[in-house]
């Protein structure tokens, strides 16, 4: 049986280019987790750049570590993190094998399997929130450092993988700062690299970098 065209899984090539070509063009695309219970598909509607070696706001600007190895690993695999000592973000390495760039998967509409990303995701009030922010994402889909570096591309069985979907139209893709990066990679004017559906409403709001304060 022939999958429709907006159910084919996306070849690694679309991840083997440019993270800047990449990033708004992940969005509209469908993110599906497999899990015993089932599956959950998410719409990606929000996501992020990072241009690892060339931009201060990346895991990997300063080089590979045993936390960001996955990102200087082949495209189309995926980076996950911990951070904040409680919440974990999952990214999509893309561009040549080395060169460390990722795109953060910012939020996305749940098109299927709500009920499932609700179990894990209880304090949401309305389905739109389910994955409305990175850490909410992941929650939902039930993402940790287990599945870091699971290939997204691979033949068979995969726990996560992307689908073609439907492309977002130019005229729908609105661009700004990152949330959340401090100095220089948080700057618009330098990295205006976070992408996101304009007037979708499980797109997270914006907050600029707060530097955290040590307990005295």
């Amino acid at each position: 049986m022939i999958a429709p065209p907006d159910r084919m899984p996306l070849p690694r090539e679309f991840f083997d280019r440019p993270v800047l070509e990449v990033a708004p063009d992940l969005l509209g695309r469908v993110l599906v987790r497999t899990t015993p219970d089932g599956p959950i598909a998410v719409r990606l509607t929000e996501v992020e750049a990072y241009d690892g070696p060339n931009d201060p706001g990346s895991h990997a600007y300063r080089g590979p570590t045993a936390r960001n190895a996955v990102m200087f690993g082949p495209p189309g695999h995926v980076y996950v993190y911990f951070t904040y000592g409680m919440w974990h973000c999952m990214n999509l390495v893309c561009g040549p094998e080395g060169r460390a760039c990722a795109v953060l998967l910012r939020a996305g509409e749940v098109i299927e399997g709500a009920e499932l990303a609700r179990k894990r995701r209880l304090s949401a009030r309305h389905n739109k929130e389910l994955a409305k922010g990175p850490a909410r994402l992941a929650t939902a889909l039930e993402v940790d450092r287990a599945l870091d570096g699971t290939d997204a591309c691979a033949s068979g069985e995969t726990p996560l993988r992307l689908l073609t979907g439907t492309p977002v139209a130019s005229h729908q893709v609105r661009n700004g700062p990152r949330t959340g990066v401090a100095g220089e990679g948080g700057d618009g004017e330098i990295h205006p690299w976070r992408y996101w559906v304009a007037g979708d409403p499980t797109v997270s709001p914006y907050r600029a970098h707060v530097p955290r304060r040590r307990r005295s």
